[in-house]
């Protein structure tokens, strides 16, 4: 068996608590006062399916161990060298699968975030490059969206702004998907691209930027807002979309006077359709705007992210001569740029949640 015994111990007595804890929620998910409570299934199903996950992976763990213990005893007892042979298999290949397992029920332990079942709310800016940044800008959303469509997740525009030449000045739009939140929130950020713009006539890279911010799509259970806060404005969308756009009075903006947080949404013909965005829109500021507030508070969770968390911070340079996508707080680079903006970007995503898987098992490791 492996030597760290600390460790095994430490890890078994987790994955006993979780095994507990599965048959106290099968309990309380039988009781009718639980049953005829949407919101409260819910939130207990969800814990339910990750506990299950653990009490999956302490069988195999136990199993492995069996087979360990049982290809030992051959070992010491038998004599038959054909049966030696397949017992050393058998430790060597059991062993590996103990290690495997000991990562994966470290990683399954790691304690949740609130924001890990969120649906994503991605806001793209073109920053400094004017025009340049705007193109970008648009870029960025069409691989975000490809990125979605890699998983099999919707997406949804809530408000659109463009500069009417193939740019855009800033997109909010909705990714719903299982994973969705957790996977991309590592993304936000200012992005920065150095191309050779084709309005530039003697051939000089030129540097341009876009923010990127992700924000957790705010449930009804996960903030509450008060309407007596809310200031809301009705005003003629404006735009590219021709004549009809300023017709009717269907734009809303919507601000919530405590925090100074405005939403505004004009994409939809109606001003209901275009309240309900905008609150979503607004919802998710004022959580994103919560959780900011409570991790500059918690030096250990400052210590489990990844880079700053500072939307200033540049966090990765698209250099199109040289086909190469560098991300700057993990010091990896791809060379092949145009299937990272086709929406491949899987590689930096799980590059930057395994740099946060390790350092929240070293934070519990070390406590």
């Amino acid at each position: 068996m492996p030597p760290d015994s600390n460790v095994e111990n430490r890890l078994r007595a987790s994955l006993q608590a979780a095994a507990d804890r599965q048959s106290e929620l099968e309990t309380q998910m039988s009781q009718p006062d639980i049953v005829s409570d949407h919101l409260k299934m819910q939130r207990l199903g969800r814990e339910y399916s990750r506990i299950s996950v653990l009490v999956r992976l302490r069988d195999d763990f136990d199993a492995v161990r069996e087979e360990i213990a049982d290809a030992e005893t051959i070992l010491d007892e038998e004599s038959d060298l054909e049966m030696l042979n397949m017992a050393r298999d058998i430790i060597t290949d059991q062993r590996q699968r103990y290690d495997q397992l000991i990562q994966e029920i470290q990683i399954a332990l790691i304690p949740r975030d609130e924001t890990d079942d969120a649906d994503a709310v991605l806001e793209i800016r073109a920053g400094t490059g004017g025009e340049e940044a705007g193109l970008f800008a648009n870029e960025l959303f069409r691989m975000y969206q490809r990125f979605a469509e890699n998983h099999g997740w919707k997406t949804s525009v809530l408000s659109l702004n463009d500069t009417g030449i193939g740019g855009i000045k800033e997109v909010v739009f909705e990714i719903e998907g299982e994973g969705a939140y957790p996977r991309l929130k590592h993304e936000s950020g200012t992005h920065r691209v150095q191309r050779v713009p084709q309005t530039e006539s003697q051939g000089r890279i030129h540097t341009s930027a876009a923010t990127v911010a992700v924000l957790p799509k705010a449930e009804d259970i996960d903030i509450q807002i008060d309407e007596k806060d809310l200031k809301i404005d009705i005003f003629h969308a404006g735009g590219h979309g021709g004549q009809n756009v300023n017709k009717v009075a269907t734009a809303v903006r919507i601000t919530h006077e405590p925090s100074g947080i405005v939403a505004q949404c004009q994409n939809e013909r109606s001003q209901l359709q275009n309240k309900m965005q905008a609150m979503d829109i607004l919802r998710a500021r004022l959580w994103d705007m919560e959780l900011r507030r409570r991790a500059s508070e918690e030096a250990a969770n400052r210590k489990a992210q990844v880079g700053s968390g500072d939307r200033s911070e540049k966090i990765r340079t698209y250099n199109f001569p040289q086909s190469r996508v560098t991300d700057h707080r993990i010091n990896l680079t791809s060379h092949n740029l145009p299937k990272i903006l086709d929406g491949e970007i899987d590689e930096f995503v799980d590059a930057l949640l395994h740099e946060e898987q390790t350092r929240k098992i070293q934070a519990a490791s070390s406590s």
